[in-house]
């Protein structure tokens, strides 16, 4: 799954350069089962997203490298902050790239991941919310289009390794 940065910008330029924000994350998910619209129970994925009351938006859990530190190493620390999940890092996505609030070019650079273990989490300033969300459910919740775009790009790799 990972290649060329995703490139997006609000009014559709490319974004090219080198970027002033390195950042990574996880796109955690796990098998789960919920009930179709007559209650019979149907197999699907569940995501995890998180939100951000400073930004009042939902997103994947992600944050900056600190110094000396590997993107992998950050996208492990980041989800566990973020979520209390311990995970362990899958395959690598497409970076996305794009311009933060201040105008930065950011990167951010995400794993699928699964969850290995439970750490500690509270309701922060950073984070005041967590949750397990289904594909379509997930969609409706996340604020930017480039997480929806990853979410997608998620699930159509997960339903091709079952054979959906």
């Amino acid at each position: 799954m990972a290649g060329r940065p995703v490139t997006v910008s609000r009014n559709g330029t490319k974004l090219s350069g080198t970027p002033e924000i390195l950042a990574a994350g996880g796109l955690v998910w796990r098998d789960a089962v919920v009930p179709d619209g007559d209650g019979a129970p149907q197999p699907t994925i569940e995501v995890v997203l998180i939100h951000r009351p400073r930004h009042d938006d939902w997103s994947f859990p992600k944050g900056k490298l600190d110094k000396g530190e590997t993107s992998e190493q950050a996208a492990v620390r980041e989800v566990e902050e973020e979520t209390g999940l311990v995970c362990e890092l899958g395959d690598e996505v497409d970076p996305v790239r794009y311009r933060d609030r201040h105008g930065r070019l950011k990167e951010v650079r995400y794993w699928v991941m699964h969850v290995a273990g439970l750490g500690t989490w509270q309701p922060g300033d950073e984070v005041d919310r967590r949750r397990w969300a289904t594909v379509a459910d997930a969609d409706e919740l996340l604020t930017y289009d480039h997480d929806r775009a990853l979410l997608a790009d998620l699930a159509a790799s997960l339903a091709s390794r079952n054979g959906g």
